[in-house]
Formats: C-alpha cells, structure tokens, sequence
C-alpha cells in the first residue's frame, strides 16, 4: 500500500476514541481523545514527508496508549548507581541522608514557619532558620543560601564587582557543567574581569600590579574539576588575603565543592576544606551543597557580615532564593556535622570513606546472590572508584566490583537493557559489565539480582 493510500486509511478520531474507551477510566475522554488526535496527525505528516507507519486500526490504537502511559509515568524516578561514582552529575549527585530526608518530606507536606517569625507573630526571613546555624559550624560572621553555586558566585560578584574591577588569575578562568565560564558571570554581574598571570603561573606581584582605584575584589576560584600539573605556581588563599587587606580590597573564594568532613585517610589530601579557608580571613566565600556537603543542591555563602547583608539586599537574591524543602534538608545535612555524626549518617561520606574490606564483602555478597542464576557467570575484582561530581580530579579509590557475563548477550547489549527495562547503571571495564559496590543502597544487589535472573530467563 502506497503512502496516499494509507492517508486515506487513517482511522477518524472518534472512531479511534471509541476503541480505546477501556482507557477512559485511567486517562478521561479527553486526554486520550487529545493524544489519538496527535498521534493521527504525527502520522499523517510522517507519510506526507514520505515516511512509512503502521496505519491499521490496532497499530494506531497501542501507539495511543503507549503515549498516555508515557505522559502519566513519572520521569524523574530512582535508578540503581552501580558505576561507582559517588557525586555522579547526571544521577543528581549527593544522596541525602535519612535525616535529611525526613526533614525534606515534613516539609513539603505542611505548612511551614519559612517567612514567618512565630515568637512576634510577623513576617520573618527565611534565612534565618539556617544563617545562624552555618555560622556556627563555619565561625563566619553572616552566611545566607542560594539555589546553587553558580548563583551564589553570580550574587556575589552582581553586589560587590558591579562597575569595578575583579582580579583573577588566567589559571582559574574554568568552566563548569553547562559550558559555565567564568568570564561570562563577570560579564553578567557588571564587573570587569581583570586577567592576571598565565594559566601555569601566577605570582603575588601579579596581583599587586593590578590594584587601581577602581579594583574590587580579588576573586579566587577553586580549579576543581582539572588540575594543571608540571612547571607551575599559584598564589594562595593567604597570600592573596594578606594582600587585598593590606590594600583595602575585599577577596572572593568561589571554593566550590564544599568540604567539612577529613577525607585524608582516603587519599584526598588537596581539596580545600571550608574551615580551614574560612581561617584565612577571606572575606567572601561560597560552596555547593549537593557535592562532598552531602545535602541538596544549594550555594552556600558565607562571610562578612556588612557584605552579606547588602547581598541580601540584591534584587537578585528573589530569583535564587531556595525552596523550604531546600532548608530543611540543608539544616539537616548541616546538623549531622555539628554533632560528629557525618561519616556514618551522609551517604556521599559514608560511600567515599567505605574501608575496601567492607567492599569486598559487599561484593562477595552480590556475587552469591548471583551464582544460582543459570547462564550468569560472575567474578569479584579489584577496580577503581571516583568520587565525580566536579570534585577531586585526577583522585580515584579502590575499591571492588563484581564482573558479570550473561549467555547469549554482549555486555553493550546488556548494559543498555539494564539501563532501559531497569533502571541499573552500570559501566563496562576492559569489554566486560562491572557493577561498582561502592554506590550500592541498601537493597540493590537484590534488585540487580533478580533483573539479571529476569534477562537469563528471557534468553534461555
């Protein structure tokens, strides 16, 4: 049948409505009446444009409904990080802690005090529920949230750079996910992005060199998703505090991923820890919250009090303002480091700080799960983790992971079924399918378990 043909062959809609009326229930007569409406008309120019399709009554009928079902599923939905990427971007990064958690839940299912101050019986800020307790942990004198990093830097520099001058050096011009420069938030903020030394050197006299009347700020940028290695020299945080000081210049640490928590025994030895930057005396700085913080996705700012308070102040500051979800998880995450808990309530400590012999076992644990599966061979083997999410380049840790074959399919063809029909993300290591322990939850190997019994079965 030649595609005129087919056009002609289309079924009408209301014809096509009344067949899918088992739908009605589940979707209403209009919805589905809406999605046959679409799906005849996607097809009508499919074969206008020379295409082919499927155009009997049955074929058009379970295109519908594969549609209906596909708008009512929920998209963003739990999936099984098996690659041993602790802050894994595309997987949302840090996993909350149960606390954490249960604070986000109760939050969003009632009221809340977030702009109100119950004690006067008045409109209250909502910084105020967690500023105190940041200052706390961090000794700063003011600190305030934003929806996330790039924000806070951008309010950072929309307050202090617009109109002056910021010096930083060309070795920190990085650009983060989302082909976010830097250059490019100076140029939004209203400042003028001062470019000093070169990318494998820069001196103390660079900037000292620099300072005008119309300079700023100094701007310090954690390099944290590269490292330049070999014939180089930068200017650090105390140096460059020690000379903005001594010239009356504010200075700016965007330290970015946002480390409390001691990861030295584990090998992480040059990320800079907050409180150890805070100690410099720098006058501004901002972190994220959803990297080795461990909480929600948040722009931490923290600093002097006169400058956060003028930030507070920016009309920028509504647009990046945080939800009460946001708070209460972040107040949560923040308190599990007050009270000493961190490494065994945050997931992403717990997770990076795991001993490889708890790794082992967790491994020897899926494989036993797994050798009573015909046709699934597997084998624990020693690879390497990494902890992702923009932080700690070039650091990878060891750990364990379980290696698996299944008759009858390659382990590309596997992976993808996992990824598609599961929900399991996995890697595949030197042509094999490997499932890194490191990111499992509780439960997991189960599930990867019973999917793999589940493939097995279907290619017998």
């Amino acid at each position: 049948m030649d595609n005129k043909s087919k056009l002609r062959y289309l079924p009408k809609i209301d014809e096509l409505v009344a067949r899918l009326e088992n739908l009605w229930a589940a979707y209403g007569k209009e919805m589905v009446t809406e999605c046959a409406r679409e799906q005849i008309d996607h097809m009508r120019q499919t074969l206008l444009a020379g295409g082919d399709c499927d155009v009997a009554m049955e074929a058009v009928c379970a295109a519908v409904e594969k549609e209906l079902k596909a708008i009512y599923a929920p998209h963003l939905h739990a999936v099984i990080n098996a690659t041993g990427v602790v802050l894994h971007t595309n997987l949302g990064r840090a996993v909350l802690s149960e606390r954490a958690a249960k604070a986000a839940y109760t939050a969003a299912r009632s009221y809340t005090n977030l702009e109100y101050n119950i004690e006067k019986g008045a409109r209250g800020s909502r910084y105020d529920h967690i500023d105190k307790l940041i200052c706390r942990i961090t000794g700063a004198e003011a600190a305030m949230v934003v929806n996330n990093n790039a924000a806070a830097v951008m309010l950072i520099l929309s307050t202090m750079a617009k109109g002056h001058e910021v010096v930083v050096s060309r070795g920190e011009l990085v650009e983060i996910g989302g082909a976010f420069r830097v250059p490019e938030i100076m140029e939004q903020s209203g400042g003028t992005l001062i470019e000093v030394g070169t990318t494998n050197k820069t001196h103390t006299w660079d900037y000292e060199r620099a300072i005008n009347e119309n300079t700023g700020a100094f701007l310090k940028v954690h390099t944290s998703n590269f490292k330049v290695m070999g014939f180089t020299e930068e200017v650090t945080l105390e140096q460059m505090v020690e000379i903005g000081h001594a010239h009356n210049i504010p200075v700016i640490y965007d330290l970015g991923s946002g480390l409390f928590a001691d990861l030295d025994p584990v090998g992480i030895h040059d990320e800079p820890k907050i409180l150890e930057a805070m100690a410099t005396g720098v006058d501004v700085l901002s972190f994220s919250g959803d990297k080795l913080l461990g909480g929600p996705q948040a722009g931490i700012i923290v600093g002097k009090k006169a400058l956060i308070d003028k930030m507070k102040k920016n009309p920028l500051t509504r647009a990046f303002r945080v939800d009460k979800m946001t708070f209460a998880a972040l107040e949560e995450t923040l308190r599990c480091y007050l009270d000493g808990s961190c490494d065994q309530s945050i997931p992403t400590i717990t997770m990076i700080k795991k001993p490889v012999e708890a790794l082992d076992l967790a491994a020897k644990k899926l494989k036993n799960l797994l050798k009573h599966i015909d046709g699934v061979e597997s084998a624990v083997m020693r690879e390497k983790s990494q902890v992702g999410g923009g932080s700690v380049p070039g650091v990878f840790l060891d750990t364990r992971a379980v290696q698996v074959e299944v008759k009858g399919i390659s382990a590309a063809a596997l992976e993808e079924k996992l990824r598609k029909e599961y929900s399991i993300i996995c890697r595949i290591s030197k042509d094999k399918l490997v499932f890194d322990v490191r990111t499992l939850l509780e439960g997991d190997d189960k599930k990867i378990a019973e999917a793999l019994r589940k493939i097995s079965e279907e290619l017998a």
